[in-house]
């Protein structure tokens, strides 16, 4: 038998086809609770079973139906607002992360840099070649005592097993006995001039060692053509003996407070 129905504008669907839609309606719904959470007597009052054919089926008022739908859409609401929030946070949290992680980038860049630019000015600094000691005779001092006539270079105050200084940063071309000059110790600086350090007790460098700034290259003593302990100390602008320049100027050209 077929059944047929008006299908005007303004009719209502017939019982049989909201009690049908209502039916599929709580057989989904009922998986996710949302039936159990209405009130049993309003439920029961609006509710009953009919058999129609080999299926049971439902029958729930209209405003019991809209109660569940209106659930259903809450819950489905509540899921897509919770999901939302989920996908934000872990957002959030990733751009975070990312920002910190370039911050702590950003401060090793900053510190390697800060790094090199000290360690930069360090070998290009200049020290004096004994530390708190001052000028005992000057550049140029006259007498019979040298063998030119005059001081090459000039005398700090420094008793015997005082600790040297590489003034600078350079390169040992010499290391070891020069005649009058005792243990000594000859260095090509970074800018192209030469250092000397004579009467030395103990040289503690080799020839082609690389030097920095305040290291320690050797002791102080009375080797060679001396009166006395003390650090002979020459600027040169070559290795070899005559090519001596005021070493105090030098010094002081540097940086360096004799």
């Amino acid at each position: 038998m077929a059944f047929t129905r008006a299908t005007g504008k303004h009719r209502r669907p017939s019982r049989m086809h909201r009690t049908s839609a209502r039916a599929a309606g709580v057989a989904a719904l009922a998986t996710t609770g949302v039936v159990g959470t209405l009130a049993a007597p309003a439920l029961a009052a609006e509710t009953s079973a009919e058999q129609t054919g080999l299926t049971p089926v439902i029958k729930i008022g209209d405003s019991v139906a809209e109660q569940i739908d209106a659930q259903a859409d809450a819950q489905r609401e509540a899921a897509q607002l919770a999901a939302y929030k989920k996908a934000a946070e872990e957002a959030a949290r990733k751009k975070a992360a990312a920002e910190a992680e370039e911050a702590r980038e950003k401060a090793r860049e900053a510190k390697e840099r800060a790094a090199r630019e000290a360690e930069r000015k360090r070998l290009n600094s200049f020290v004096a070649p004994i530390s708190g000691s001052y000028v005992s005779t000057g550049y140029l001092a006259g007498g019979g005592v040298w063998s030119s006539g005059s001081h090459t270079g000039v005398d700090f105050h420094a008793a015997s097993g005082t600790t040297v200084h590489a003034v600078g940063s350079g390169t040992v071309v010499e290391a070891g006995w020069g005649g009058s000059y005792g243990n000594q110790i000859v260095i090509k600086m970074h800018d192209g001039t030469y250092t000397q350090y004579g009467h030395l007790s103990s040289i503690a460098v080799s020839v082609g060692q690389q030097v920095t700034p305040g290291q320690q290259i050797g002791l102080s003593g009375a080797t060679g053509n001396v009166t006395g302990p003390h650090l002979h100390f020459e600027a040169r602008t070559t290795a070899e003996y005559g090519s001596d320049i005021d070493p105090v100027t030098y010094l002081r050209s540097h940086g360096v407070n004799v």
